[in-house]
């Protein structure tokens, strides 16, 4: 009774099999036409002036945190050595400037840096939309587990765990830029605090230039992605759509 009612469930969700179908038509429409048109793209975007020959030095953007005066300690030099010494030590109790509000209004965000992650948050995205999109594609080819003939799967199965480590490694280069935000900002607030140290200021600089090759790093292995990804699954096209060869094939 229950195997029966399940088949005729089964067979009454036309509308299922009619999204596994179009997904399949759309995910090789894809690969065959999609990722090369966007390998192109990405190839020709890091040719472009804002990925390429660009002097670290131009990511550089002024803090908007002044030096202020430095204050004077007074103290008498003519004290005992013992006194002059307790002094000179307490330096090192003295806390950072109480920061109250920025006299020069707000510290901005690297504007260069904001251009460029609005130009690769994009291609991200497209690149877990797409690695989402043949991971499915090929969970649907996997056949019904069977005795034997499973070499096909097994490239299904391979296929499929490449895929889904680039899926893994998309959704990581939203969480990098959110952390090179995080980063920055506990480092202006340092600035904020210790206006006088240039070693503060000097890591928000350092931080930028990170930024901007990790930038470029991340759009190259997007489209080295791609490329690995059109040329694994081109190479076993056949044996993805078509796991298992039948007996009357292997006769002839």
């Amino acid at each position: 009774m229950f195997p029966a009612l399940f088949c005729k469930v089964q067979n009454n969700n036309p509308g299922v099999q009619e999204y596994k179908d179009s997904l399949k038509t759309k995910a090789e429409k894809l690969i065959i036409k999609g990722f090369p048109e966007k390998i192109v793209k990405l190839n020709e975007l890091l040719e472009t002036p804002g990925f390429r020959n660009r002097d670290l030095s131009e990511v550089h953007q002024e803090l908007n945190i002044p030096i202020p005066e430095p204050i004077l300690l007074n103290h008498s030099q003519d004290g005992p050595p013992m006194k002059r010494a307790k002094l000179d030590n307490s330096l090192e109790e003295v806390s950072g400037t109480k920061v109250m509000v920025l006299p020069n209004g707000p510290v901005q965000c690297n504007k260069p840096l904001c251009e460029l992650i609005h130009v690769v948050k994009p291609y991200i995205r497209q690149l877990l939309e797409d690695s989402n999109l043949l991971k499915m594609w090929i969970s649907f080819m996997i056949p019904k587990i069977e005795d034997g003939n499973n070499f096909g799967v097994s490239i299904q199965e391979d296929t499929l765990a490449e895929v889904q480590a680039v899926e893994s490694e998309a959704a990581a280069y939203f969480d990098q830029i959110s952390r090179y935000f995080i980063s920055r900002g506990k480092i202006l607030s340092k600035v904020a605090k210790y206006p006088h140290v240039a070693d503060y200021r000097r890591a928000v600089q350092e931080l930028d230039e990170k930024e901007y090759v990790s930038l470029w790093l991340v759009m190259c292995e997007i489209r080295n992605r791609y490329c690995s990804l059109h040329d694994l699954v081109i190479k076993n096209l056949e044996k993805i759509k078509r796991p298992r060869s039948s007996n009357a094939e292997s006769l002839y």
